[in-house]
């Protein structure tokens, strides 16, 4: 186990940066932004380093509540895991979910969506959250979550308003439950499920 939790050092490394970011002149912010940034246009350009620098950034401060969702989410599933899969996981769901949103879009001509701010944790951290559901005691608390949390996601996704991050949520979440599905398989897995306390 690592001294410092890795959600602590991802999190917090976010936050500094998007500090940072926001010390910049708005024209220099701007251009940092979109070079990071998994629009159509640089995925389209063979900018692919930009599905590692896209999770690293953020457009804004994250609040605090979603911060320290964060940290909990990829505490656990390194304390149930290990760090190097949690990373794993992370960076995996959150290419994977981007390059499955560029397959959707990469036709568009909307010069607005080719172009468009696209970068932040939340691909990554909808992966883990579903892989984490294998965590959980078997039966129907395990495939109650994984409905669950599959219909949260889908909800935005069929509104009128859906954005394709709308649906890069969802298919994230999608890759992590295909994961955690895959780990139930593993009958030698060994990780620090979720139990219920008991007195």
């Amino acid at each position: 186990m690592n001294p410092i939790p890795l959600g602590v050092v991802h999190s917090g490394g976010v936050q500094l940066g998007a500090h940072a970011l926001d010390r910049l002149e708005p024209a220099e912010r701007e251009r940092l932004l979109r070079d990071c940034s998994t629009n159509v246009d640089n995925l389209a350009a063979g900018r692919w380093e930009t599905l590692m620098t896209s999770a690293l950034v953020v457009e804004e401060p994250m609040p605090l509540p979603y911060a320290l969702l964060l940290v909990a989410v990829l505490g656990y599933a390194e304390y149930a895991y290990g760090a190097w899969w949690t990373a794993a996981v992370f960076l995996f769901g959150h290419a994977a979910a981007t390059l499955l949103v560029y397959g959707a879009l990469r036709r568009t001509t909307d010069p607005h969506t080719r172009s468009a701010l696209d970068v932040g944790t939340s691909y990554g951290f909808n992966a883990v959250l579903g892989a984490l559901t294998s965590a959980l005691p078997r039966g129907a608390v395990r495939t109650t979550a994984r409905a669950g949390l599959l219909a949260l996601a889908a909800a935005p996704v069929i509104k009128r308003g859906r954005t394709f991050t709308d649906a890069g949520h969802l298919a994230a979440l999608g890759i992590g439950v295909g994961i955690s599905l895959v780990l139930d398989c593993l009958s030698d897995a060994k990780h620090r499920k979720i139990t219920r306390i008991t007195s």
